[in-house]
This record gives C-alpha cells, sequence and structure tokens, in this order.
C-alpha cells in the first residue's frame, strides 16, 4: 500500500499547566519543535508552553495510529499517566469497568505494547 515504511507515531505532551495533550504525526521531532516554537497560535499548546514530551508510541500503519489516538484522548488523567509510567497493571485496573453491566473481557489488551504494531 505505502512504497516504502512510513512510521506514524501518537504522543502525548505535559503541557505547563500540567495538561496533556495527545496527538500523531509522522514526524515526531518536527512536530514537537513546532508545538514548543507556537507555530500555530490557536492551538491548544499555544498558551501551555514550555512542553515535555513525555510518550510516544509508533505505528505502521495510519489508522491503527489514528484508532489509538482517539482512544487516548477519551482517557482520564490517571489512565494516560499510568500508561506514560509503563505501569500497565495500574492501567489494567484503572481500565475496569466499575458499574454493573461490567464486561471483564473488554478494553484494556489494545494498550500494552504488543511489539507488532503493524
Amino acid at each position: 500500500m505505502y512504497p516504502y515504511h512510513q512510521l506514524f507515531y501518537v504522543y502525548i505532551l505535559l503541557c505547563s499547566d500540567k495538561s496533556y495533550y495527545t496527538g500523531i504525526t509522522n514526524n515526531v521531532g518536527r512536530r514537537f519543535t513546532e508545538h514548543q516554537n507556537g507555530i500555530h497560535p490557536k492551538s491548544y499548546t499555544f498558551s501551555r508552553r514550555p512542553l515535555q514530551l513525555v510518550f510516544v508510541r509508533e505505528f505502521t500503519k495510519p489508522l491503527k495510529a489514528i484508532a489509538y489516538e482517539k482512544q487516548l484522548k477519551r482517557w482520564s488523567r490517571a489512565k494516560k499517566e499510568a500508561l506514560i509510567r509503563g505501569d500497565f497493571d495500574e492501567l489494567k485496573k484503572l481500565a475496569q469497568c466499575r458499574n454493573e453491566s461490567a464486561s471483564t473481557s473488554r478494553g484494556w489488551a489494545s494498550v500494552r505494547p504488543s511489539g507488532d504494531e503493524a
């Protein structure tokens, strides 16, 4: 499908106000520099600089990267922080649904890096 192996990255930035920004790119260094330099004045991160890059996950398929970015954007702060720390046991606990219709077979398996993101 692609003439060369282009990589895609989902990343999380820690903003100066301690909020998180989640994004997707094909070049983390370039995109981080754009955020840090305030290239886009109307963007979320513009008034929240300086920024720290705290998480990156690599993908070979853009649709998987897009789906993962959307998933992370719905997560609570606690879940994002567990992911950033690499605390998958805590992440599993936080991912468990706590209502009466909870299913124990859904949810968290896709967050742990499998080594094969193709």
